[in-house]
């Protein structure tokens, strides 16, 4: 579910209502993503103030959601049921390359002793399709369907790469670059010339720009026309490998690993 913040359903590019969207139903999805790590309960008015409705409209849907059983209610407090993964096993039940990437993944992550995920990008986030944890390397619990901000991560540069300059110039000057770590990029221009960085080798390495100690090397998955549709890493301590044992182990590795699941996803188109 949606950890961010910023407001859930009322924008300025909101589609008006019509014959091609359906608000009631914008709606309901905003009160969806209004739970998460931050917010797993919430009471009424904690969900109208989330999804930006009024607590009349909130109630409705929450009460709609309670009778479909997406989400449950204890008091005055909502949260959200194991039903709702319903809605994230049909997106990846619909991509059976990730089921049959999953092994070359384990091997990988055996092979390196180090955590392997893979993602894909979905507006200004990363979202984790596998995730593959050989021990903890952050403080915060990553499964399928956890968000990261791309500006930040390696999987996220390498997929941004994909963006011609002009279209990735305007997709960070919409996103909140906030400053996480003191070594978080946040400068358009220094993003913009890592990224290119990122186009030009093929890889991404990302030092304790997400989080103090985490070190990340990403590669890019392909489909048949040579798009960029995935990204997979591993990921560790900077008190471990250090970046030249990471170059000369794990890149090759990682990146016999990419080519190996994009040649799945060809097979498949």
């Amino acid at each position: 579910m949606n950890q961010h913040s910023t407001p859930l359903l009322a924008t300025e590019e909101t589609p008006r209502p019509g014959d091609s969207y359906v608000q009631s139903f914008a709606r309901g999805l905003a009160v969806l993503r209004s739970f998460g790590a931050q917010a797993p309960q919430q009471t009424l008015s904690e969900v109208a103030e989330r999804a930006q409705l009024t607590r009349a409209g909130a109630r409705r849907i929450l009460l709609t959601l309670l009778q479909l059983g997406y989400v449950e209610a204890d008091g005055r407090l909502f949260r959200l049921t194991p039903k709702v993964l319903d809605l994230g096993y049909a997106y990846l039940s619909s991509l059976p390359v990730w089921t049959q990437a999953q092994p070359l993944l384990e091997e990988l992550m055996q092979a390196l002793r180090q955590s392997c995920s893979a993602t894909v990008l979905d507006g200004d986030d990363i979202v984790y399709v596998v995730r593959l944890s050989a021990h903890r390397t952050m403080s915060i619990n990553l499964g399928i369907g956890s968000r990261l901000p791309a500006y930040c991560t390696s999987m996220g540069r390498v997929l941004l790469s994909n963006l011609a300059p002009d279209a990735l110039r305007a997709r960070l000057s919409s996103m909140a670059l906030l400053k996480i770590t003191p070594a978080t990029k946040v400068d358009i221009e220094a993003l913009m010339e890592e990224i290119a960085q990122v186009r030009r080798q093929g890889w991404c390495l990302v030092q304790e720009e997400l989080e103090q100690g985490l070190i990340a090397l990403a590669a890019p998955v392909f489909d048949r026309g040579g798009k960029i549709v995935a990204a997979i890493n591993v990921s560790g301590q900077t008190a471990g490998p250090s970046v030249a044992h990471l170059m000369e182990h794990s890149l090759p590795k990682l990146l016999e690993t990419a080519s190996r699941v994009s040649a799945l996803i060809r097979v498949q188109q």
